[in-house]
């Protein structure tokens, strides 16, 4: 007798859990041929404000971890990334047409570029921050400290890799997620999301939304309980400088961080630099009297 497959359900990431959508809807997947994959759950202006609470709930605890346990942390998804890299391969050639090679270069990039951050984690604040010199019998301290609720609007076409570069960097420095995949290659996203359960990560530091950037990004933007917004997935979308544009004026109603869109998808592969990191952070200073 014939075996009937089971079907996999592809659902949201919120708080640790994976709902469907509360509108219930779902849109189709298709791999880069056009030929039906699965069915992604359709992430509603309710799901989007689910995710904020369940991120805001988890940012005080997340903020207070050692930067050297969210270290290990991150390295941990590294681990729990390579174990499944037939999975992420498969997805990555799936959504973006890519050899088997390149998907294989995909994942090792992605999966270095966890490392890399995690190697950060611990540094960063001795980078940026200072011993201050000051006319007084005063030490003078300045330390970065995580900006809160970041929303990111993840690259459209980079499935993967681009998700990893614009998720890891927020969550190093302390902060939590909102995230919006690619509308059209979710698939990464959502194995990304069922690493993220399995390997040490709090849940509700990261959650991911599956659905249609351009109509979830305005809700995200303008929520008065989110801290900035990295705006790098508008790039890839149909009117992205009206959208951009209209995203940033939503962000500026509570003086939100904003990561500009650029002009084009970056490539992704290239050295990124510090610039992700510290464009959630704020900066604190500390003045202590020197005893006499």
């Amino acid at each position: 007798m014939a075996r009937v497959d089971v079907r996999k359900t592809y659902k949201l990431y919120i708080g640790g859990a994976f709902p469907r959508s509360e509108s219930g809807h779902s849109y189709e997947v298709t791999d880069s041929k056009g030929k039906f994959v699965a069915n992604a759950s359709l992430a509603s202006r309710k799901d989007v404000r689910d995710a904020v609470v369940a991120a805001r709930k988890a940012f005080g605890g997340w903020s207070a971890r050692t930067a050297y346990n969210r270290s290990q942390i991150l390295y941990r998804i590294a681990e729990v990334m390579e174990d499944r890299r037939p999975q992420f391969e498969e997805a990555v050639r799936q959504s973006e047409g890519a050899s088997a090679a390149a998907a294989r270069g995909q994942v090792d990039e992605a999966i270095d570029r966890l490392v890399w951050y995690s190697g950060w984690a611990d540094k960063l604040g001795q980078v940026i921050g200072n011993a201050n010199p000051v006319a007084g019998p005063f030490f003078n301290h300045t330390a970065p400290e995580p900006s809160g609720v970041i929303g990111v609007l993840a690259p459209q076409t980079s499935s993967l890799l681009g998700l990893v570069s614009t998720v890891a960097p927020v969550i190093v420095t302390g902060n939590v997620a909102v995230v919006v995949s690619s509308y059209a290659r979710p698939l990464p996203a959502v194995t990304f999301s069922e690493v993220l359960a399995t390997s040490d990560v709090p849940g509700g530091v990261v959650n991911i939304l599956t659905g249609d950037a351009a109509t979830l990004g305005p809700w995200l933007a303008s929520h008065m309980d989110v801290n900035g917004i990295d705006l790098g997935g508008v790039a890839g979308l149909p009117r992205a400088g009206e959208l951009a544009a209209e995203l940033e004026i939503g962000a500026a109603d509570n003086l939100k961080r904003v990561r500009r869109a650029p002009d084009a998808e970056p490539d992704w592969s290239t050295d990124p630099g510090l610039s992700p990191m510290t464009a959630f952070v704020e900066h604190k200073t500390v003045w202590h009297p020197i005893g006499v």
